[in-house]
């Protein structure tokens, strides 16, 4: 069976690449197209021919072509144009479904839409929405395929694009033949709360918020309360026959016992991998930020005030149960906030790569970058006192026991560069994410510290439109010369 993320690979193809998209990466390699960024060094595009590309926007093409005239370094260059269009080039699959936008968009290697992944993977093309109504249609119909996926099932992370059944069928949780997989994760949720907010701040378009998305955002605020657990253990468990200890929950499928505090449970990571505790406090966080966000939504439309109020309500009271539960006096760096919690006084102190993280809060607007415990939870994080902060001859960052000990997830790369003010630490990241594509071209799952060339999964679409985001937003934000500077 293939598990999310299980593609480990030592050479240049997944087995996810060449059992699912063979026929799409032997494009990506095979493409003649000559990119030269600022120098006349030749790099060969990786990117599908046209015709192969899944879905094309002209707005992305024209932000990759005035990004690559002002890059004078020319590997920087290539890998922006190989990464940034990733998501489109490959992942989308896009139709008028009832009258309607509906976007399915698949992990990569893996034929499956997780809720996290296909956020986060659209997100970088938001802030071109306005320039190009065909790629503001495709994010208007990734917004309506998550609303009918909460829908089905609001405890699933991952989800197929017919009702066609799993090969996690056998999983000890109640499996519809909608979900691939369900492990449930407050982030699932969240991420397309997200979505739906920006997307609506940034065009102003306020027509997905139909009943089937207040519907939805009902049922995200009931879930959470469920999992808050303050009447009983609530509807959900999972267990899974595997020789992975991450991949299934102790006592009998509820997970290690919880107070209830306020906080909400999260049973797995967004690393897919079981919490040692359960409430995990990034995606509190960032289940603060949301609830908010859907209030503020709804007042906006002016429907279901009530359930406005309540979203209100609820963040509040997690905000608070965070502020009196989830901070910790460490003895180097102070007051930091722990990764998990049970609410009986057991606390997890690490960070794991996979965002939400504790690093990754201002990136999502859960925390400010100048807030003081954050500050000292990223020393916390980007030190050895983490004990998934690695750092070897080819690289530092942040990995996570998804994978293991001595693999660095760029993506933590790229969140340390997203939560930095200091220009010698984001550019120590550029060249880092430069320096460890193996000669792909791409981003990965994760590389080994001393070797890049040992790496999971080379084709990873979220990593590598976050990568092309970064790179787009530096050169937005004024910051060229970082870039050409390494």
């Amino acid at each position: 069976m293939t598990s999310r993320r299980d593609f480990i690979k030592k050479g240049v193809l997944s087995l996810g690449g060449i059992a699912i998209g063979n026929s799409m990466l032997g494009n990506i390699l095979d493409n003649d197209e000559n990119l030269t960024g600022g120098n006349a060094a030749p790099y060969i595009s990786k990117r599908p021919d046209i015709k192969m590309r899944k879905f094309t926007s002209q707005a992305v093409e024209d932000s990759i072509q005035t990004v690559k005239k002002r890059l004078k370094d020319p590997k920087l260059a290539w890998m922006f144009e190989n990464c940034y269009p990733n998501t489109i080039d490959t992942t989308v699959e896009y139709e008028i479904l009832d009258g309607n936008p509906d976007t399915f968009v698949i992990t990569g290697d893996i034929h499956a839409m997780w809720l996290r992944d296909s956020s986060a993977q659209v997100f970088p093309y938001v802030w071109l929405a306005n320039r190009d109504k065909k790629l503001q249609n495709m994010i208007k119909g990734v917004i309506n395929r998550q609303a009918k996926c909460i829908l089905i099932d609001p405890y699933a992370n991952a989800f197929n694009k017919d009702a066609t059944g799993s090969e996690w069928v056998t999983d000890n949780t109640t499996m519809k033949k909608e979900l691939h997989e369900r492990k449930w994760e407050i982030d699932s949720l969240c991420y397309p709360v997200r979505l739906s907010y920006y997307y609506w701040k940034q065009t102003k378009d306020a027509s997905i918020f139909n009943a089937d998305w207040i519907k939805a955002m009902g049922t995200i605020y009931d879930t959470f309360i469920e999992q808050q657990r303050k009447k009983d253990l609530g509807p959900y468990k999972f267990t899974r026959r595997t020789d992975r200890q991450g991949d299934t929950l102790l006592n009998f499928g509820y997970g290690s016992p919880v107070n209830p505090v306020g906080l909400i449970v999260s049973s797995f990571r967004p690393s897919d991998d079981a919490s040692l505790f359960g409430f995990l406090i990034p995606s509190n966080f960032f289940a603060i930020t949301s609830l908010r966000q859907i209030a503020e939504i709804l007042h906006y439309i002016g429907k279901d005030a009530t359930l406005a109020d309540n979203c209100s309500k609820l963040a509040d009271e997690v905000e608070a149960a965070i502020k009196k539960y989830g901070i910790v006096e460490h003895p180097h760096f102070g007051k930091i906030y722990a990764f998990e919690i049970d609410g009986y006084g057991s606390c997890n102190l690490m960070d794991d790569a996979n965002v939400p993280s504790l690093l990754a809060l201002p990136f999502l607007n859960c925390l400010s970058i100048d807030d003081p415990i954050y500050q000292n939870t990223r020393k916390f994080a980007l030190s050895h006192s983490n004990p998934y902060f690695f750092k070897g001859k080819k690289g530092e960052g942040i990995g996570g026991p998804h994978v293991g000990f001595d693999f660095i997830w760029p993506m933590s790369i790229i969140m340390r560069a997203e939560t930095s003010n200091d220009d010698e630490e984001i550019r120590h990241c550029i060249q880092m994410l430069r320096d460890t594509d193996a000669d792909t071209g791409f981003m990965h799952e994760t590389f080994q510290k001393d070797d890049p060339n040992n790496f999971t999964r080379s084709w990873f679409a979220w990593a590598n439109t976050l990568f092309g985001g970064l790179i787009l937003k530096l050169v937005e934000d004024g910051k060229i010369n970082i870039l050409n500077n390494l």
